[in-house]
Order: C-alpha cells, then sequence, then structure tokens
C-alpha cells in the first residue's frame, strides 16, 4: 500500500510520536511528526496535512486550542484526537466540524486506522 496523503502526528511526548510514526509508515502512510502545536501551526503542516493526529494535552497550546487556531485561519483538517487523561471528555466541535475520533491511550492499532481511513475519505 502506498499513500499519498499526509497524516501529521502532533504530541509533546517523543515515544508516542516515534511509535505512531513507525505504525503509519508501516502502513503504507507519508508521516509527519511534531512536537507541539506551535511547530504544526508555524510550519508549511497545515498547508500540506490530509489527517491531523493530535494529543489534546500539551504544553503552550492544546489539541484543542490548536483545533480551533487551524478553524479561524480557514484551514479544515479532519482531527483525531488522542489522550492519556483517562478522564479527558471528548472535546466538542469547532463550528460544524466534529473530530473524526477520540482515542484515549493506549488504543487498538485497528482504530486508529480505521479512523484515518475515514478522516481521508472525509478529507477528499
Amino acid at each position: 500500500m502506498c499513500n499519498k496523503a499526509m497524516i501529521a502526528v502532533v504530541d509533546n511526548d517523543e515515544s508516542v510520536r516515534m511509535a505512531l510514526d513507525s505504525l503509519l509508515r508501516s502502513s503504507g502512510y507519508t508521516v509527519r511528526t511534531y512536537a507541539g502545536a506551535h511547530e504544526f501551526l508555524f510550519s508549511d503542516g497545515p498547508d500540506v496535512t490530509s489527517c491531523l493526529i493530535s494529543d489534546i494535552q500539551m504544553p503552550e497550546m492544546d489539541g484543542i486550542r490548536m483545533y480551533e487556531e487551524l478553524a479561524a485561519m480557514g484551514i479544515h483538517i479532519p482531527v483525531i484526537f488522542i489522550t492519556g487523561n483517562p478522564d479527558a471528555q471528548r472535546p466538542p466541535g469547532i463550528g460544524t466540524r466534529e473530530p473524526i475520533a477520540f482515542l484515549p491511550k493506549p488504543f487498538a492499532t485497528d482504530k486508529l486506522l480505521a479512523s484515518i481511513e475515514t478522516a481521508l475519505e472525509r478529507h477528499n
């Protein structure tokens, strides 16, 4: 499988970024990883990303705020939120956009991959 769609992973935990990078590349996706929301927002990432996987809780700017910033910029990337907080509530939609999925860590690989396929269908 070779997929030209760009998957962006935004998570401040390097081990999570590395694990997702490896999983997604082995599944045939093109992947870019970012250590935080600002790093993603101030790169070409928003312009080239087809699906965004973002941790909710990150220092400086959390994933939900990043999602709001993208919406304010007129950028509509399907997002999959992940979180290590078992008590976290599913984030609300921004405007009319709902997150594709909300996956508490650790999550099942097949659930993540199915969510990515849904995101890519919605992006196209």
